[in-house]
Order: structure tokens, then sequence, then C-alpha cells
């Protein structure tokens, strides 16, 4: 599976697309499985003090380039792509 990230992600990751080994499943478990990849990106994608399992209401995500949520159904050969928000700017 491959995954671009945008904004913070970036850092996480080092590159703006990655590829990633997924047998296919949820959207949620395409997460997760970035995140096992990628601790670093995981304050960026789930609140803190939330033990819930959810993303953050402004983290968007896309496969094969459709909006999903994160009980969507991921093949293994998906593209997916993961939009934290960013923060930033003046008033």
């Amino acid at each position: 599976m491959e995954i671009t990230v945008y904004g913070p992600l970036r850092s996480a990751t080092g590159a703006k697309t990655v590829s990633l080994e997924f047998d296919g499943g949820t959207v949620a478990d395409a997460v997760a499985t970035f995140v096992d990849a990628y601790p670093r990106a995981e304050p960026h994608l789930y609140d803190g003090d939330d033990d819930t399992g959810e993303l953050r209401s402004s983290v968007r995500v896309t496969v094969d380039g459709e909006r999903a949520t994160m009980d969507d159904r991921v093949p293994a050969n998906a593209s997916m792509t993961l939009m934290p928000a960013v923060q930033g700017g003046t008033r």
C-alpha cells in the first residue's frame, strides 16, 4: 500500500509518499499499520487524551482518491492519503 502524507506527517515519515506492507482491512487498520511504522505520526492523527482510538475530527483520509471513513474497506494495493489539519496563520 502507498500512503501519501501532508503537513506535519512528513516530518514523521521523511517523505511525501511511503510504502507499507498491508494485507487489506479497514481504514482504521491501515492507519494503525501506518502509526506502527511511523510512531511520531500518532499525535498528529489521534487526540493524546482520548483512548478511544478515533482519529481527530480534523484528519481527512482518502482511499484511491475517494473520501473514506474508518470503517471503509481498504484493499492491500490501495493508495491512501492522510491529511491532518494544518495550523498557523494570523487573524
